[in-house]
């Protein structure tokens, strides 16, 4: 069994009176962690799962009543899947306002409709986690760091979706072609504002061809048949079920610093690969300093999350092409980075950059140093 660092942070958030929102991708250990956190409690939980057509019908516009009635004297509550019950929001603010004595514990794989139900209507009433793919803290916590160090090509081909760490390379391309399609289909596609599944498909081969790119929607749209606006919409959808994710431009105080460009990178490099069917070793690939800075921005990112720092993340680069992999803006005080995969390779940071932003520390990350990046 492999430590999640949520589940203490969970587990302390329990007897607050507030209920608790897990979200994340599917697959990546949510229902495992509450199954944990209810498991090592001294009272029977009622357990219901979104998945469950006979659940999203019981809950559908119940009353306080039937509410009442349904849960008994259960005071653990746990909804597993929870985007996918209509009217989510409501349902849960019934439980959370007139169920007190009930510790509502609540999962969900798109932020999507979830967020968009619970955000008002439990507005102070809850507690909201993210969990995403194993991390390379979590897999040095529980094997160790040279361990992991000695894994770390395999990470940047396969990525850290449980199943994939767990199994190991042997079976993990079929793994990953399973999740990809799982994770593309079963959210998204049971939305209504995605009609055309195989654009879906073409945005998401084109946005995993341009990671560590600037990521420009018209282009996209040239390259997948269809308008910008679509385009961009679908990185919306894509962005709030776990999918991808965005990186602004830091723009300020540089004449032609880009204004408003991105950056689009995934949560996991096993699923990007995925996607366009290359598992590859690094000696073989055109693709490795993309894959290296995907890898570093994402873990940086779980990084952050798990220890609870929340700092401003941007990369920088202006119209004249100098640019910076990553920048952080903390404590009114910016850090960049850069990122090489080989050691001993050099980089000068633009004069530009540090004139216009005096103060900020720089460092170049690889392999050699990059735990004082992610850990």
């Amino acid at each position: 069994m492999i430590d999640r660092f949520q589940l203490p942070q969970v587990q302390a958030a329990l007897r607050q009176g507030k209920a608790i929102i897990l979200t994340g991708p599917r697959q990546v250990g949510k229902t495992t962690l509450m199954q944990i956190v209810a498991g090592k409690l001294d009272t029977a939980v009622f357990w219901m799962t979104g998945d469950d057509p006979a659940v999203r019908t019981l809950l559908e516009n119940i009353s306080l009543a039937r509410l009442k009635a349904v849960v008994g004297d259960h005071q653990i509550v746990v909804i597993d899947e929870a985007q996918r019950l209509t009217n989510a929001g409501l349902t849960l603010k019934l439980m959370t306002d007139h169920l007190p004595g009930v510790q509502l514990l609540v999962t969900g794989s798109s932020s999507l409709d979830l967020a968009a139900q619970t955000k008002e209507s439990l507005v102070g009433r809850k507690w909201d986690y993210t969990l995403l793919p194993l991390s390379f803290a979590e897999m040095c916590a529980h094997h160790g760091l040279l361990q992991e160090m000695s894994l770390l090509e395999q990470r940047l081909i396969y990525g850290y979706y449980p199943e994939v760490v767990m199994q190991g390379t042997p079976h993990a391309a079929r793994i990953l072609h399973d999740l990809s399609d799982g994770l593309m289909y079963k959210d998204l596609l049971s939305l209504e504002q995605v009609r055309k599944p195989a654009l879906l498909v073409k945005i998401l081969q084109a946005l995993a061809l341009q990671i560590s790119r600037e990521v420009r929607y018209h282009e996209i749209a040239q390259l997948v048949g269809a308008d910008p606006v679509t385009v961009e919409r679908y990185i919306d959808l894509l962005e709030q079920t776990f999918v991808v994710f965005r990186l602004r431009s830091l723009s300020r105080n540089v004449r032609n610093e880009l204004k408003k460009g991105c950056k689009v990178y995934f949560y996991d490099t096993g699923i990007r690969n995925a996607l366009i069917k290359n598992f590859n070793p690094l000696s073989l690939r055109a693709d490795t300093g993309a894959l290296w800075e995907n890898f570093l921005v994402v873990e940086r990112l779980k990084r952050n999350l798990y220890q609870g720092y929340t700092p401003n993340m941007f990369f920088w680069r202006t119209t004249a092409q100098q640019e910076i992999d990553y920048v952080e803006e903390y404590g009114g005080k910016l850090y960049a980075w850069e990122f090489k995969w080989k050691p001993g390779t050099r980089t000068t940071f633009p004069k530009v950059f540090l004139q216009a932003y005096p103060g900020s520390e720089t460092m170049l990350i690889h392999p050699d140093n990059m735990e004082a990046f992610i850990l």
